[in-house]
């Protein structure tokens, strides 16, 4: 096998690094959980969807997800 870290371990690296947000959206969700609607927790799951993207964008020291300009578009378009 090779040393290369395939994307669903990436995956995971990055959201061993996001348990704050992670929880944080958790427990937004499971508040109301009888009457979850759309974007009932969307603050949360911006912040937890942000801190995947930066975090794997340097998973083992690649640049997984492109180029700081992408980066920052991805931020704007989000927030």
């Amino acid at each position: 096998m090779s040393n290369k870290v395939r994307p669903l371990e990436k995956l995971a690296q990055a959201a061993s690094q996001c348990s704050v947000e992670a929880v944080a959206y958790g427990k937004c969700v499971v508040a109301d959980y009888n009457a979850v609607q759309k974007d009932m927790c969307a603050k949360e799951f911006m912040r937890l969807k942000n801190c995947f993207l930066v975090r794997l964008r340097f998973v083992n020291g690649e640049n997984f997800l492109g180029t700081d300009h992408q980066i920052r578009r991805l931020r704007k378009r989000n927030d």
